[in-house]
């Protein structure tokens, strides 16, 4: 497990607190200290009717910052080096999998999951998010700029007209 939780990582420096209520018996719903609430189910709003979308807040920068401050406040780094936080990262991916073991096939949304199920996930894929941040901090990466650049490359590679309903790799296609 991480050694950090979502409401300690967000309650550093008085920046942001989280206040876990529910509306109308809903889906869990973070309130942030300037009184925003986004649901931990369904964030923004979806681009398409009926997709799923992130909450605006927090970025990515937000979540460097929490996490070097939670760091920092325990004297942790000089044990948060790239490789540590690659090998603790796997760690973590392999606590997702647990997660999906021996169940089959998955729909989107996850039917038939509990809400405590669906918590642990959240937990583990949040702990995944962190050391992932962390790691690119350590090695100097800009993740949202290489994020980019590599969704670039990712359409020079896979050029919708050319692989559209294929699951084939990029070497696989012809000219």
């Amino acid at each position: 497990m991480m050694a950090t939780n979502g409401k300690e990582a967000c309650g550093l420096n008085g920046d942001l607190s989280v206040d876990e209520t529910r509306i109308n018996g809903s889906h869990p719903v973070v309130a942030a200290a300037n009184g925003e609430t986004h649901s931990k189910q369904n964030g923004a709003g979806g681009a398409a009717a009926g997709r799923f979308t992130f909450s605006t807040e927090p970025t990515i920068e937000d979540i460097r910052r929490l996490q070097a401050e939670f760091t920092d406040e325990r004297d942790w780094n000089q044990f948060h080096q790239p490789r540590n936080l690659l090998l603790a990262m796997v760690g973590e991916v392999g606590e997702v999998s647990e997660l999906f073991q021996w169940r089959g096939e998955v729909a989107e949304g996850l039917p038939g999951w509990t809400d405590s199920e669906r918590e642990q996930l959240a937990q583990e894929l949040s702990d995944v998010l962190i050391y992932l941040v962390e790691l690119a901090e350590k090695c100097h990466v800009d993740l949202p700029q290489a994020v980019l650049r590599k969704m670039a490359l990712n359409r020079l590679k896979y050029p919708a007209s050319k692989v559209h309903g294929s699951a084939k790799k990029y070497t696989e296609y012809k000219d």
